[in-house]
């Protein structure tokens, strides 16, 4: 089994080994087992299922509540010549046929869905039909209510599992504590719970500090200033994005925000520049980070406190995916523990306002009572909440409810890009009847995109109005004329949120909203706030091993390089009269070379690695070196 998983990686990845973790995931689902790999940001979940996908005899079916994603995983596995789509909400009736077609056809080996999908009894007897080889589940913990985003729509999953007996389930999940883990194999049926496979949650090369401030702003810059490297600064809110990527700008540290509510051309411009070194800082929300792969990003800061630890230790390991040292740097100010508090209110708004934005949300998309069912509507949620003077965060919080109560599906990460389909021959092409403007950016698609034909591709508006020396808006009429003249079925892009309505609208009066949608998830935030204000204020050990027994991994000794540990060693430090200090004896040598690798620092010393390491961070600290992939450099 192994042999053959190594040749497949090496063959469509080009990797010669696995991660740590990956084969023995790999081996378990090969051999038919139900398995859960607990396997923490940046540790390679994508490969332990496209790897025996392409290995198994039929379909793999990948459930995963993100759009964003499946459309990034699919265009990344066609990139590398392997058959996939992604079947969801978002899709317009004919790309759902064309994918339905493809897979009948046999010709894909991966197919995504969206946990919704398997509501359809017509899409569970499609599955039946398929020859199906593997159920995959991520973001597993999606179906624990003890999980920090339980998701209703994800025990759908357990329907699915009894109507394919016989086909291994994968889940997989990047952060779960051991309550969450037993849920899982109970709301999975596993057959047993022998194949469990955990990553260590502990990164060596990951340094946690918590630095409290007044002047969160002023901190930041002051950080970023002294410490040199890629960088991510996460915040709650949009437009916090742009005002701190604008006050980054102007000190001269090239920024730029990312978030929600950005065109999908936006969004892949910036995620690019910053890929490519030429934009250093990224300031976003928690949108940015699913799926980004960038190993060389130095430093992680949190603005703003996330309301739990799941998603800090998600968000803080996208730092340092390359094992060189990395920070993850908490900005804490007096006011979050009022703001930590206030998240649970705002998430949870009474039930009466949730009932009630119900009725003023259908109005707005004008769907009349005991109509809407299939229904699918863009919405644009800062219209909607001036038009009713709505507070936006607990207008979304009730949105996202009255979703996962089953009253529609919310997909907030819809943002599609424009995609476009040739319906007719060849031979048609030639004779239609079409201005000559129209015929111009056809003529201008078919040079620029392939595979048309057979399949909707993304296209861009502004790349052909540039080839075909017309404007945006030229281009978009041409491309309304070839759809009227059904040479083309086009798609445009948008940057809204869809609403698509499962069930009818019901009366105000008859909205159920369930315990396990509103109390149940309420006390669970309840207490992963609480825990979260706990390792920001109180913290009485080793941040690290903080965060591993949250996680139910019982740590070995302290870590050595959290604020706390730095602190505990500073108190207890001896100064040895026989060695001139540890930092004096830095900055002697930096006086001579500089820039100077740490491996060549220490050997240049006649001091303990850990002290030279120590002076290094702590004149980091101070502003008078940097350090950047290994590299110091003398300020």
């Amino acid at each position: 089994m192994s042999l053959k998983a190594r040749d497949t990686l090496r063959q469509y990845w080009g990797y010669d080994s696995f991660r740590p973790c990956q084969e023995e995931i790999i081996n378990s689902v090969l051999a038919g087992h139900d398995t859960l790999g607990l396997m923490p940001t940046g540790g390679g979940k994508s490969i332990t299922f496209q790897v025996p996908a392409l290995i198994l005899p039929g379909i793999t079916l990948v459930i995963t509540p993100l759009i964003s994603l499946m459309k990034d995983q699919v265009d990344n596995l066609r990139a590398r010549h392997i058959k996939a789509i992604a079947l969801h909400s978002g899709l317009s009736a004919r790309e759902n046929r064309v994918a339905l077609n493809h897979l009948e056809s046999g010709r894909i080996k991966i197919l995504y869905a969206s946990p919704e999908k398997l509501q359809s009894d017509k899409f569970r007897s499609l599955l039946r039909r398929l020859n199906m080889s593997l159920i995959v589940v991520d973001e597993a913990h999606c179906i624990s209510q003890w999980g920090y985003d339980f998701r209703p729509s994800y025990l759908n999953i357990s329907i699915a599992r009894r109507e394919l007996p016989g086909v291994p389930v994968l889940a997989l999940t990047a952060s779960a504590t051991p309550q969450v883990v037993d849920d899982i194999i109970k709301q999975l049926n596993f057959a047993s719970s022998d194949h469990i496979y955990r990553l260590s949650f502990d990164r060596h090369n990951l340094s946690y500090l918590t630095r409290y401030c007044e002047d969160k702003e002023s901190k930041m810059v002051e950080i970023l200033s002294k410490v040199a490297g890629t960088a991510i600064v996460y915040v709650r809110s949009r437009k916090r994005t742009v005002e701190l990527a604008t006050k980054l700008s102007t000190v001269g540290i090239t920024a730029e925000a990312y978030h929600a509510g950005l065109s999908p051309e936006i969004k892949s411009e910036r995620q690019n520049r910053w890929k490519s070194g030429e934009t250093r800082v990224v300031v976003a929300t928690n949108a940015f980070g699913m799926g980004i792969d960038k190993p060389d990003v130095r430093i992680v800061i949190h603005y703003d406190l996330p309301p739990s630890l799941e998603e800090y230790y998600q968000e803080a390991g996208r730092a340092g995916r390359d094992g060189l040292e990395a920070l993850a740097v908490m900005l804490i100010a007096p006011s979050d523990k009022g703001v930590l508090t206030r998240r649970l209110s705002m998430a949870f708004p009474p039930r009466d306002f949730i009932k009630s934005i119900y009725t003023k949300l259908c109005v707005f998309l004008n769907i009349g009572i005991e109509e809407g069912f299939s229904t699918l509507k863009e919405f644009n949620l800062r219209l909607f909440c001036e038009r009713y003077k709505l507070n936006p965060s607990m207008a979304e919080s009730a949105i996202s409810i009255l979703s996962r109560s089953g009253y529609f599906d919310y997909i907030e990460d819809y943002n599609s890009r424009s995609r476009v389909m040739i319906v007719v021959d060849k031979e048609e092409l030639y004779s239609l009847r079409v201005s000559q403007r129209a015929d111009n950016v056809l003529n201008t698609i078919l040079r620029s995109y392939t595979g048309l034909f057979a399949d909707y591709e993304y296209i861009s508006e502004s790349v052909i109005a540039s080839r075909s020396a017309l404007s945006e808006t030229e281009v978009y009429d041409a491309l309304l004329e070839l759809a009227r003249a059904h040479a083309i079925h086009y798609v445009p892009r948008t940057s809204n949120p869809m609403i698509l309505f499962t069930r009818s609208r019901v009366d105000e009066r008859h909205v159920q909203i369930p315990l396990a949608v509103y109390e149940h998830r309420r006390d669970n935030l309840r207490t992963r706030i609480e825990a979260m204000r706990r390792f920001a204020f109180e913290t009485t050990g080793c941040r690290v091993n903080i965060l591993l027994k949250y996680f139910g991994e019982e740590p070995s000794a302290p870590c050595g390089k959290c604020d706390y540990c730095r602190t505990q060693r500073n108190r207890h430090k001896k100064p040895d009269a026989t060695l001139p200090s540890a930092i004096d004896t830095v900055r002697l040598i930096l006086g001579f070379e500089s820039p100077i690798t740490i491996d060549r620092l220490i050997s240049s010393s006649r001091l303990k690695p850990d002290d030279i390491i120590d002076a290094v961070r702590d004149l980091a600290d101070k502003g008078e070196l940097s350090i950047n992939d290994g590299t110091i450099t003398r300020i």
